[in-house]
């Protein structure tokens, strides 16, 4: 009962298109004020102290270090390098845009910002080559949803963020802890290589299919000088996951040290951003780290009030009576996360259902891991499809093509996209096999 009085509240809320971290505040604060005899003073403690994490100042330090790359050239160099090495395959421009995707979301750690780094240079180049709009829009909106998957992932932050402070046990009533942010990244590097390659495919069976033009094949020449201009941007990928994995630095560490590095190859090394522009870039990034932040601070509350209330717990021993297992529940999962996707960006999303599925899948037997992979891989399909994809409303204000339009052009990709997430689901050695082969579960 409590449980459906609070998420009408919160529903109700958002229908008056209230902003989504206001409704999770005011949804808390009414509930607390006039059903329960929880103290207000816990409440405030519990504002400080729950984003009063280590971990969440990646978040503001991925975001800066995304900004700075943007606006510095590197998605030029990268777009570039790839060009030359897959350029003169069906589709080649097509086919570089994808890899120029994979290889920037493991330097961004954020899809808005893959999108319009790549999407902002190499859709006009398409264009003119003779592609359709319709086909470089499909690729690069459903390909940069690549940036949370491909570590560092700043969704995978947010979950394990989100499921740190659960209190949940397993099938045998051992405790299960949340996962950790180095293993998510580990674990994120396999699923976003396949779901790079099966976009890829799509991308050069319909180029092959429709006869759209192909690249002159590069010397090896032309690809040493291209690999030699964009080798500052590739190291960062090497900086910060072999730093994460190495064990010399966390990965709140890691997003300080990108940051910097960024700002330096940014600045002096490839010299695309001047002093007048770094102002600009600083503040863009306080803007979305600050949004960022007050939606996790009010999703703490809510989390509070969920564990106060025991409602996590509830439902898992109402499914688990109902005998329903993992396999249904999955399913169920991913449901619940794609119409969530309808009216929810991501971060949100992943704030407010994290702390109430985690519990039931550790009930079930489900890997944390497995399980937070399974929730960045329906956050990347959400990202894509309308009628909040964040993902369509970038690309709509590049190609300056209606969302509509849009949704038409990306559906053979999501099409990718869906059957890519239902073998994710139920094949967990997808996401666990690297973590377990480097001994980090």
């Amino acid at each position: 009962m409590n449980a459906a009085i609070i998420f009408g509240l919160l529903i109700a809320l958002m229908l008056t298109g209230m902003p989504i971290s206001i409704a999770l505040g005011l949804s808390v604060l009414t509930f607390l004020f006039t059903m329960t005899t929880v103290p207000i003073e816990a409440v405030a403690l519990k504002l400080f102290t729950g984003i009063e994490n280590f971990e969440i100042m990646a978040i503001p330090f991925f975001i800066l270090s995304g900004n700075f790359l943007t606006h510095g050239g590197v998605a030029r160099r990268m777009i570039n390098f790839a060009t030359a090495m897959i350029g003169h395959w069906h589709g080649g421009l097509g086919l570089a845009g994808v890899m120029a995707c994979a290889l920037f979301a493991a330097i961004s750690g954020s899809s808005p910002a893959t999108v319009v780094a790549i999407g902002s240079i190499i859709l006009p180049a398409m264009v003119a080559q003779g592609f359709p709009k319709r086909f470089g829009a499909g690729v690069i909106t459903t390909s940069g949803a690549l940036g949370i998957l491909i570590p560092p992932s700043i969704v995978m932050v947010m979950y394990s963020v989100a499921t740190s402070g659960a209190v949940v046990t397993g099938p045998d009533g051992q405790r299960v802890s949340s996962a950790s942010i180095s293993t998510l990244f580990v674990a994120g590097v396999f699923p976003g290589l396949m779901l790079a390659a099966l976009l890829g495919f799509t991308t050069w069976y319909r180029a092959r299919k429709f006869g759209y033009p192909r690249m002159p094949k590069a010397t090896w020449r032309e690809r040493w000088v291209a690999f030699r201009k964009s080798v500052w941007g590739l190291l960062l990928i090497v900086l910060v996951l072999g730093g994460i994995y190495s064990g010399a630095f966390t990965p709140t560490e890691a997003a300080a040290v990108s940051a910097v590095y960024a700002f330096v190859i940014a600045l002096f090394v490839y010299r695309d951003l001047t002093w007048k522009d770094v102002p600009r870039v600083l503040l863009d990034s306080a803007n979305m780290s600050a949004m960022l932040l007050y939606i996790i601070t009010n999703a703490v509350l809510f989390s509070f009030l969920m564990t106060s209330e025991q409602i996590p717990q509830a439902m898992a021993s109402w499914i688990t009576g109902a005998g329903l297992n993992w396999v249904v529940f999955l399913l169920i999962v991913n449901i619940l996360l794609l119409v969530a996707g309808n009216v929810m960006e991501p971060s949100s999303i992943v704030l407010i259902m994290a702390p109430i599925l985690f519990p039931i899948a550790a009930k079930l037997g489900i890997d944390p891991v497995h399980f937070g992979i399974l929730i960045v891989v329906n956050m990347e399909v959400g990202m894509c499809h309308p009628p909040v994809g964040l993902n369509l409303y970038v690309a709509s204000g590049i190609t300056r093509m209606g969302i509509t339009e849009l949704t038409i052009a990306v559906w053979p990709w999501l099409l990718t996209m869906l059957i890519f997430l239902v073998v994710v689901t139920y094949v967990p050695a997808i996401s666990l096999w690297l973590p377990r082969m480097l001994g980090m579960m």
